[in-house]
């Protein structure tokens, strides 16, 4: 009897310890109207340019909303979701290696880096994408160390 309510006060203990993992993940990602990427598919990106998903293609992912294009592209996604997801929560790897803050992107200005998603803000005249790539490895350096501080 000792053993089983040990148990389901593990369990519930670890359960309740998912859920703050979750909350916490979703306060920190750049979501509009719930959706990571401002509703774009995050698979468009590795296959040439970025594509608006769509509301009948959605998934949720560690309570993440993505939409995607096609019934293809949310396969992919759910084979190895971690390969998709935006570097900093979705927010601008320029200014979270620059500042440390969280910056809107734009959607459609972005780069892929090693095999990952990084997106930037690119509004009035001002695409930090640019910036980024004089000084690439510093700037990602210093974004990592930064988002890594946020998300402890």
């Amino acid at each position: 009897m000792k053993i089983m309510l040990s148990l389901l006060i593990l369990a519930v203990t670890a359960g309740a310890s998912f859920g703050q993992a979750d909350d916490n993940r979703k306060k920190h990602f750049n979501l509009k109207q719930n959706l990571a990427l401002d509703g774009y598919d995050p698979v468009s990106y590795f296959e040439g340019a970025p594509l608006k998903g769509k509301s009948n293609f959605k998934y949720t992912f560690n309570n993440i909303d993505y939409q995607f294009a096609s019934a293809n592209s949310l396969a992919k996604f759910k084979l190895n979701p971690a390969k998709y997801e935006p570097a900093y929560g979705g927010w601008c790897a320029y200014a979270m290696g620059e500042t440390g803050e969280k910056v809107k992107i734009d959607p459609e200005t972005f780069t892929i880096l090693n095999g990952r998603l990084y997106l930037f803000y690119n509004f009035w005249g001002n695409n930090t994408l640019e910036d980024w790539k004089k000084n690439e490895k510093k700037l990602k350096d210093a974004a990592d160390h930064n988002w890594d501080n946020i998300v402890r």
